[in-house]
């Protein structure tokens, strides 16, 4: 009896939730469950650890760990049951810098007891630096998601400089490592100018970029955690690091291939950069464009056999995400085909559109990947884009001076008619004019997405 509660077994038990509730949050039907099924094995493992700890504690600890899980329950719970779905890119990035913080932490307090042990020192400052890098640097992400600071700011030569700056790091690192240095200013010094460089490393990088950034930066909290555990030998701790850290590339790698974009120039390139809004407002305009009204949208869209519906940020903004189902439904019962094509960055962060439209209730069957949904775009009768912008611009396939040629895009250019829902005519993250809105087959259906989609409802309702 004693062996089957045995910390061994609980962290076995808690390493298999990890792994199923990561398998689960592959598909948004079974997410919910996956994420709780992995949140009760993370509870098993903080409780086993506490209470099936062989070594002597003071009762003072105790005290004080219960403390520290009742203000972290009741901030966390407070926190995830009032944030609104639009906002859940910034609590993604809130929290992962918090996962940052602790690997961090935890190195500053240990890095005394193991002087002379070069492993466990590496062990030690690999987490310093990168669960660093990850707070600063998540806590710069969740600043530009909720456009505190909404507009990059490069300093001259600023890839050179954090390049510089993290090779000066590294280098400092080996050499605490080498030299056996036990000094705590080093050690702070080291922690300080990790922190500064996942400052300037997100800092020039603007929101377009954002879904790879909380990826990259994902998959670097998680290393950090797997440190901690190698520097434990706390198994459940290691593995839980190591599947983050995992899942967090394999998305990076996803997140780079949809946006066309080589790993090599995320972290070294000059990530982000490219045709500013002010060098767009200076282009030419490719043609005239053609405005619609929400009854002719409404007359067009109920007679179609299949329509396609493209989410993007503004539906969020607008909070529209509940009259857009509205309008599926209905459609629907007159007898029209309703899908949705999901880009693989539309949003702020991976699966924003996913999440959005989950909130809602729509079928999981209808959100379909851009890979599988772009071939429809040619039999489909009317395409309705609601905030979505560079994820549709023909540039990334017509244009190689484009700063998104190469882009995969959702296809809707094929589509028999297009309608295109935006506040006014200014591109979008990637600064340039979008062709599709001078397409002879676009008609425009300027305003906000929750009013416009409203009346649309209204007469289709009427028909």
């Amino acid at each position: 009896m004693e062996y089957l509660f045995s910390l061994e077994i609980i962290y076995l038990i808690a390493s298999v939730t990890y792994i199923m509730g990561l398998k689960m949050l592959g598909h948004p039907e079974t997410a919910r469950k996956g994420n709780l099924i992995a949140a009760f094995g993370m509870g098993l493992a903080i409780f086993g650890t506490i209470f099936l700890y062989k070594g002597e504690v003071a009762s003072l600890i105790y005290i004080l760990i219960a403390i520290a899980i009742a203000i972290g329950t009741i901030i966390g719970w407070g926190v995830a049951k009032k944030v609104d779905m639009t906002k859940m890119p910034e609590l993604v990035s809130l929290f992962n810098g918090m996962g940052g913080a602790s690997a961090a932490l935890i190195g500053l307090i240990e890095f005394s007891h193991y002087t002379g042990d070069q492993i466990s020192i590496f062990t030690i400052l690999a987490g310093v630096i990168i669960g660093s890098i990850s707070f600063s640097g998540s806590m710069i992400a969740w600043g530009k998601l909720n456009g505190t600071l909404n507009k990059p700011i490069r300093l001259p030569a600023y890839n050179i400089l954090n390049n510089v700056i993290l090779v000066a790091i590294l280098a400092f690192a080996t050499f605490i490592v080498l030299t056996g240095a036990d000094s705590q200013l080093f050690l702070y010094l080291l922690f300080f100018a990790a922190l500064a460089y996942g400052v300037l490393f997100v800092m020039p990088i603007g929101g377009a970029d954002m879904p790879v950034v909380i990826s990259l930066l994902n998959s670097f909290t998680g290393l950090a955690a797997a440190f901690g555990g190698f520097l434990y030998g706390n198994m459940v701790m290691l593995t839980g690091g190591i599947l983050v850290g995992s899942a967090g590339t394999i998305l990076t790698f996803a997140m780079c291939d949809a946006m066309n974009r080589p790993l090599a120039s995320v972290i070294f390139g000059a990530f982000g950069e490219g045709t500013t809004g002010s060098d767009a407002s200076k282009q030419t305009s490719q043609g005239s464009i053609k405005k619609t009204t929400p009854s002719d949208a409404a007359i067009l869209m109920n007679y179609a056999n299949q329509v396609i519906i493209v989410p993007g940020y503004g539906l969020a903004v607008a909070q529209a995400q509940h009259v857009i189902h509205e309008l599926e439904v209905l459609l629907e019962k007159k007898g029209v085909k309703v899908k949705y094509a999901i880009h693989p960055v539309a949003g702020r962060m991976p699966g924003h559109m996913n999440v959005l439209l989950a909130e809602t209730n729509v079928d999981y069957d209808k959100l379909i990947e851009m890979d599988d949904i772009n071939s429809e775009f040619q039999n489909t009768d009317a395409v309705l884009v609601v905030g979505a912008n560079d994820v549709v611009n023909p540039a990334a396939h017509n244009d190689p001076a484009s700063p998104i040629y190469g882009m995969p895009i959702l296809e809707v250019v094929n589509a028999k008619s297009i309608i295109i829902n935006k506040r006014s005519m200014n591109p979008g993250y990637a600064g340039i004019e979008n062709e599709l809105f001078f397409n002879q087959k676009t008609s425009m259906l300027f305003g906000d997405a929750k009013d416009v989609l409203t009346k649309l409802v209204q007469e289709l309702k009427n028909m």
